[in-house]
């Protein structure tokens, strides 16, 4: 059986995130860091938006709802983008806590492999930690490390299994 064309984008949109958000997090030219964020932010919103759409036909609310809030985290992310690193910090705790929330409302059902929801759960840890630390005042930037950067490779591999799950051919 064949891939759903939107799931295809989904795991497109996935890809591209996951690969231009990590490209972006290790660039040291502010431009070029902003454009792969930007690309990587668009290609996240339009895939969960997606992926909500699709796990909300399914009947799995909690896992829909997760996508919707990864997207509302993506979208603060996107807004703060522009305004380069420092200036980006308050909507980048508001979007990271979005995404932590997201990735446990996805990880919580039995809907993921236990790997997929345990990388999103570590990842969900890490960005939990570092906005505790950046609203205690903690000078942390998006690229700082070891946190909240760590939080990112863990995030990657969730899309991974999320792509994994999206595009592999029913038997």
């Amino acid at each position: 059986m064949r891939s759903n064309p939107l799931d295809v984008v989904a795991a497109i949109g996935l890809a591209i995130g996951g690969a231009f958000g990590l490209a972006g997090t290790f660039v040291a030219s502010a431009e070029l860091r902003e454009a792969l964020w930007t690309i990587d932010g668009v290609a996240l919103v339009v895939a969960t938006a997606l992926l909500t759409m699709k796990y909300q036909r399914l009947g799995n609310d909690c896992v829909a709802a997760g996508f919707l809030t990864f997207l509302a985290g993506e979208s603060l992310l996107l807004a703060g983008n522009a305004a380069g690193l420092e200036a980006s910090v308050p909507t980048y705790v508001g979007g990271i806590s979005l995404w932590a929330a997201a990735l446990v409302m996805v990880s919580a059902p039995k809907t993921f492999a236990v790997w997929m929801r345990l990388t999103a759960l570590v990842a969900a840890g890490l960005f939990v930690v570092s906005a505790g630390m950046i609203l205690r005042g903690t000078p942390l930037l998006p690229t700082s490390a070891p946190l909240p950067a760590a939080g990112y490779p863990f995030l990657v591999l969730t899309f991974a299994g999320w792509i994994w799950t999206l595009v592999k051919t029913e038997r």
